[in-house]
């Protein structure tokens, strides 16, 4: 057999038999799998206890057990793979890299004190344990928007979605999270997190406004704060690609007072370009003329009289599907605004 050929089959082997002692050594153990549904039985009373308990001595000792026990969890060997599906109250995102996991959940302390906790679960070879916690310390930083800080410097935020982007052969994955402030607001931010020599780092210069922008600064992270009971949406549009948020004005007048700021139906965005988040002032540049609100098609006109020729737009949703039960619903046809971002004078906004 010609040494080429013996040698190709050689590198063959090896990578494959990485390949499958990998997989192997990622599987969790059967023994293993008992104690980890045995431990998280007890992390989930617990984890519900920490948002429900009657008194903040409650919670404290319930989110006490529960960082101790979900720790020792953590260190079952391959524990990466295991999901803690039942844990609701805690979120719990993986990038498509599936590289690490993070965990966050928030512990109302009074109403006016809210603590998130969380941590960093990396995924490593052997499905031993690597584990950064995180530590909240917003209530000691004074400029959270332009702070860099690591896992003990964590602004916190309870992160519900995730965005992996790579620039210059290096990955970014922005974090969007919720934050119940305080008894008159809460906050909505986006934060970048990079790994620099497999350490965490949270924020970073990845902004970018326009020159004419009233918000041209450098800011480490992106916070919307709003009234307590106002629900601006903050959220990334896959077809876009592009992070969408509502645009905030005070609704007293007082630009000062973030606890008076509502949405007031405009949309902003962010595109990645070239390793920032690039602002866009208007997302959406369609708007209806005078006279083209949707209005409703009336069965009786303004004489009384009944047109019975409309009666069959009018079904009730409930008669139609008593015709054809097993006939699939038909989706509605929806048309996507193209986004044409356009320079003009910024209204004043909330970062």
């Amino acid at each position: 057999m010609p040494k080429a050929i013996w040698m190709h089959k050689i590198l063959s082997f090896s990578i494959l038999l990485v390949f499958v002692t990998t997989c192997s050594a990622q599987r969790i153990a059967l023994a293993d799998t008992k104690v980890l549904r045995k431990k998280e039985d007890s992390l989930k009373v617990l984890s519900l206890q920490i948002i429900q308990g009657r008194t903040s001595a409650d919670r404290f000792k319930a989110d006490s057990l529960f960082t101790k026990i979900f720790v020792r969890a953590l260190k079952v060997n391959n524990s990466f793979k295991y999901r803690f599906d039942s844990l609701f109250t805690i979120s719990k995102i993986v990038p498509p890299d599936s590289s690490f996991k993070i965990f966050t959940w928030q512990m109302v302390i009074n109403d006016n004190v809210i603590r998130q906790h969380g941590a960093i679960q990396m995924r490593t070879i052997d499905g031993s344990l690597k584990l950064f916690p995180l530590i909240d310390k917003s209530d000691v930083t004074e400029n959270m928007e332009d702070t860099v800080g690591n896992n003990f410097g964590w602004i916190g935020a309870v992160y519900y979605r995730l965005v992996q982007k790579e620039a210059f052969s290096k990955k970014y994955y922005t974090l969007l999270g919720y934050d119940e402030n305080n008894i008159r607001s809460n906050k909505k931010v986006i934060e970048v997190l990079t790994f620099n020599n497999g350490e965490p780092l949270f924020g970073g210069s990845y902004f970018s406004f326009p020159d004419n922008s009233l918000n041209k600064k450098f800011i480490a992270r992106f916070i919307l704060e709003f009234k307590k009971n106002a629900s601006p949406r903050l959220t990334y549009d896959e077809d876009q690609d592009m992070i969408i948020y509502e645009h905030l004005i005070s609704e007293t007048g007082e630009m000062g007072k973030k606890y008076t700021y509502i949405p007031d139906g405009d949309y902003e965005g962010m595109k990645w370009k070239n390793g920032k988040w690039v602002h866009i002032e208007k997302v959406f540049t369609f708007k209806l003329e005078d006279g083209q609100a949707p209005v409703p098609n009336p069965i009786i006109d303004n004489k009384g009289t009944i047109d019975e020729t409309k009666l069959k737009d009018n079904v009730p949703a409930d008669a139609a599907n008593d015709e054809d039960e097993t006939k699939p619903p038909v989706k509605e046809k929806v048309t996507k605004t193209k986004i044409t971002p356009t320079k003009v004078k910024p209204k004043s906004t909330i970062h």
